[in-house]
């Protein structure tokens, strides 16, 4: 947002702009003490100099996970850099393996394969055409043809003109051929999840819409260390996977990530914090919100939050959920998709089903709005600690 005040002053600036240009082609003069240089003086706080948008901050922190100690030497990466080395372990030790999408063979957009086609050459690391269908279709048959294909599409908001390849070929290929045949080996990266200013088309988070497919795996990671072992799950998996990654957190996650190949089990919840009152589920960016939420809600309220990252969204860890509402008697569950679809409603009906007679309160989902992710109101529209916050409030108190 700009400011009033500066708002004002761009009208001044823009009145006297156009007056000095009349000006100048009507070989007009302004003198001191004109009309124009008094536009200039009318706001106090008015000056020649553009006043610049201001940024808000971000609507979390990120928390890094302890350095492993079970994989080897580690080294300080982002998150993109976490990527890329996933990507580099994967072309070294697969001859078969290929990466393939939108500007990959330059670095990509984000930068996760910079360097790879100078490496590993360009029949290895290439670049297609602007075509979601045709990049994950070519995916479709280097993977039936036994190769490992590694297609990135270049923002998970343009994933929807490859849904027909995706839902209706790469998901149901092995059962329609009896698993004569399988694209198994397909993985498929894109940047997921809000940015801060990516408004329409470049902060959806579409998890739900796979969610809904039998014969795929959808994973999302909440950091450099978990990206790149989890990746590399994906791509060793023998059944097509869809790996989104948190954009914002290309580079505002850092930590020591080891730098030989190491594996993260799919399917998998992960207990962050342990937790008597509530527990929490989230998945990406927003782990890092809700670990911030179990903190204000310890110091605030005197309750303890068990936080879950559930990490892969298809197929979902129900026992290890379950397991924790058992112990809360508590549930919120918080996404930036849309709270209508989202996939926290079926985490929601699951674990109704499941513990009705534990719960201590309704389960509460914190999520995006049904309305299309928005550009300056965004603030607004993200689940933030906030929202989260009083919704944990409701539930204690009902």
């Amino acid at each position: 947002f700009l400011e009033p005040e500066a708002s004002s002053c761009e009208g001044m600036m823009a009145a006297a702009a156009r007056l000095f240009l009349r000006g100048a082609n009507s070989k007009l003069s302004i003198a001191p003490g004109s009309l124009g240089t008094t536009l200039l003086k009318l706001s106090p706080n008015c000056s020649s100099r553009t006043k610049t948008q201001r940024r808000h901050a971000a609507h979390f922190t990120f928390q890094p996970d302890p350095v492993p100690s079970q994989y080897g030497p580690t080294q300080k990466m982002n998150l993109f850099q976490s990527i890329t080395s996933a990507l580099d372990n994967t072309l070294a030790s697969d001859p078969t393996a290929v990466i393939f999408g939108e500007d990959v063979a330059f670095g990509g957009v984000f930068r996760c394969t910079v360097g790879l086609r100078d490496k590993y050459g360009k029949d290895r690391v290439f670049n297609t055409p602007l075509c979601e269908q045709g990049i994950v279709g070519f995916g479709i048959g280097v993977a039936v043809a036994g190769a490992t294909a590694i297609a990135e599409i270049q923002f998970a908001d343009y994933i929807f003109p490859a849904f027909d390849q995706i839902v209706n070929e790469a998901a149901k290929y092995r059962y329609r051929s009896g698993n004569m045949f399988d694209c198994g080996n397909l993985t498929i990266r894109a940047p997921w999840g809000c940015v801060g200013h990516g408004s329409l088309y470049h902060s959806q988070s579409p998890e739900a819409f796979f969610a809904h497919c039998p014969g795929l795996k959808v994973v999302i990671p909440r950091s450099p260390i978990q990206a790149k072992g989890l990746l590399l799950s994906c791509i060793a998996d023998k059944n097509p996977c869809i790996f989104f990654e948190p954009k914002i957190l290309y580079r505002a996650a850092v930590e020591q990530v080891p730098e030989d190949p190491y594996t993260i089990p799919l399917s998998q919840a992960e207990v962050l914090q342990e937790g008597s009152d509530v527990t929490l589920v989230a998945w990406g960016t927003q782990i890092h919100v809700l670990k911030e939420v179990a903190s204000m809600a310890q110091e605030k309220l005197g309750v303890s939050c068990e936080v879950i990252d559930l990490q892969t969204i298809l197929p979902w860890d129900i026992e290890t959920v379950c397991k924790s509402v058992v112990k809360t008697g508590r549930l919120l569950i918080s996404h930036e998709a849309p709270v209508t679809g989202g996939f926290a409603s079926e985490i929601s009906s699951t674990v109704q089903e499941e513990c009705f007679l534990n719960l201590e309160a309704p389960i509460s989902r914190v999520c995006g709005y049904d309305t299309p992710f928005p550009h300056i109101f965004e603030p607004f529209y993200i689940p933030d600690k906030w929202k989260c916050f009083e919704a944990i409030k409701k539930m204690i108190n009902y």
